[in-house]
């Protein structure tokens, strides 16, 4: 069973190399979101540190310097531990092919920037809720046979 089918989003891990995104982000996800949020300012740092904080979800930055959003996420899924948490990109490139292109890595959503961060600890929890939703259908589609097509 993964983590968005029975488990409440408590812990996120946000990468964003951008110290005031940082800081507004964080805020408004502890604050207003009531989540315990583990920001780092790079891929490097988010990998030396996801072990100990074992994160419900993983919100990444994708354009940062050195290791970006995309090579971070490739190297969080080599890490059995790390291969079903859902990753949410945040990015000012949201073009549809950009989104597509986000997904096909692996991303289950993206966020664009610049966020309200009145509304960011929402938007993720609506994600949350979606993913949890789109499994159960899945879970219950392979029990069933049907899959998530076939309902």
């Amino acid at each position: 069973m993964n983590r968005t089918q029975d488990s409440t989003l408590r812990r996120i891990l946000f990468v964003e190399d951008d110290p005031d995104i940082q800081t507004v982000a964080r805020m408004a996800l502890e604050a207003l979101g009531g989540f315990t949020v583990l920001a780092c300012n790079s891929g490097a740092e988010a990998l030396a540190k996801v072990d100990g904080f074992s994160p419900d979800l993983v919100l990444l930055d994708v354009m940062m310097p050195g290791m970006d959003g995309p090579t971070t996420l490739a190297a969080l899924r080599k890490r059995a531990s790390f291969r079903e948490v859902p990753v949410i990109f945040m990015t000012a490139k949201v073009q549809a092919q950009e989104l597509a292109f986000y997904r096909e890595l692996g991303a289950e959503e993206v966020i664009a920037k610049p966020f309200d961060p009145m509304v960011l600890a929402e938007r993720v929890r609506t994600i949350w809720s979606g993913l949890a939703s789109r499994r159960r259908v899945g879970a219950i589609g392979a029990v069933t046979g049907a899959g998530a097509a076939g309902l």
